[in-house]
């Protein structure tokens, strides 16, 4: 049997799966608080002749892949890839897979909890009855009257999985839509509920601003200060996608003047956030840790889609997420090498 080693997330039933054809060791960073220095993940990779490793949190560079001969797949309990040199891996043929939307449905879910916690104000009437200052019956109707999510609109930055899920909730709920997504054909998003607008006219219509962009060279930044200017003062901004799409010191600004109605963040640029942030200051301002895919069905998910892809590596056979093609090229043309022998 060959061996496996998981340092992500993973559930007891597909642990139990793998367990039957691999050797698995399992030590859940979120458990074990620890994340790997690059150096001494590497030796343990060759120290225990690891041929699965699979992470979530640990990062996986090119001076690790060189010390770990026997490696043949890395598992990312991801949708993004960067946790892993993906290139350095398939130069020596190392198989990469990674768990596309395990968590969309999760990260969805939070958009909306997200969006009512503005428009209901929740956290304060939270506080305000667990502080025992709730000592008028209607007490709470004076400080806590909020607004309703049927009939006003959100514009959804960025339709990929995540977003054209929360589409369909709001859709539900009765909202208006529009959407900036310049990879989606105008077509598309009208098929999805959506009316297609240019990302300042989402600004300018929009009741609520749902960041959804992928974090990437092109995206970092793109909600800044005239993008947030351009805001109703009346709008919330939610993100729950990627720290650094929004700009938070222009962010932090716009609140402190007022210029939007508040906002609601599930991510940030730091990680925990510092306690010196101005964002902790805002009443109008809903702050959680990170938590949108933290749910037992997004660990459930990874793991039945890690789980397959590793058992398809052990018989031979070619993994469904496999991110890096040419690394399996690479492996079957060296089979066929080691097959036909010397000619």
């Amino acid at each position: 049997m060959k061996n496996a080693l998981i340092l992500a997330p993973f559930s007891d039933r597909h642990l139990q799966r793998l367990r039957r054809s691999v050797r698995v060791s399992y030590e859940s960073w979120l458990d074990s608080a620890l994340l790997y220095d690059p150096e001494e993940l590497a030796r343990r990779l060759r120290r225990e002749s690891i041929h699965f490793l699979v992470v979530e949190g640990d990062f996986v560079f090119e001076e690790t892949m060189e010390q770990a001969p026997e490696l043949e797949l890395i598992g990312i309990c991801r949708n993004a890839l960067n946790h892993v040199d993906v290139d350095a891996a398939t130069d020596r043929g190392i198989l990469v897979v990674n768990a596309p939307g395990r968590n969309a449905i999760s990260v969805a879910e939070m958009t909306v909890g997200l969006m009512l916690a503005l428009a209901h104000r929740i956290a304060d009437a939270d506080a305000y009855v667990k502080a025992g200052r709730w000592d008028d019956p209607i007490g709470g109707y004076r400080a806590f009257r909020g607004t309703e999510l049927a009939g006003k609109t959100a514009g959804i930055v960025g339709l990929g999985a995540i977003g054209r899920l929360v589409a369909r909730r709001l859709l539900a709920m009765e909202m208006r839509l529009c959407a900036h997504d310049p990879f989606l054909e105008p077509e598309r998003i009208q098929e999805i509920g959506a009316t297609p607008v240019s990302l300042e006219d989402l600004l300018a219509q929009s009741d609520y601003v749902l960041v959804h962009a992928t974090a990437n060279e092109e995206t970092m930044g793109m909600i800044a200060g005239p993008q947030l200017a351009a805001m109703k003062s009346t709008a919330y901004l939610v993100n729950s996608s990627a720290a650094g799409v929004v700009d938070e010191a222009a962010l932090t600004q716009a609140l402190e003047q007022g210029s939007i109605a508040g906002a609601a963040l599930d991510v940030f640029e730091g990680h925990p956030l510092p306690e010196s942030s101005r964002l902790r200051l805002f009443q109008n301002v809903v702050l959680t840790p990170h938590i949108g895919g933290a749910t037992d069905e997004t660990v459930e998910r990874q793991s039945a889609m890690i789980a397959e892809d590793v058992l398809l590596a052990v018989q031979g056979r070619r993994p469904v997420r496999l991110v890096n093609p040419e690394a399996w090229e690479r492996r079957q043309s060296r089979r066929q090498r080691v097959t036909d022998g010397p000619a």
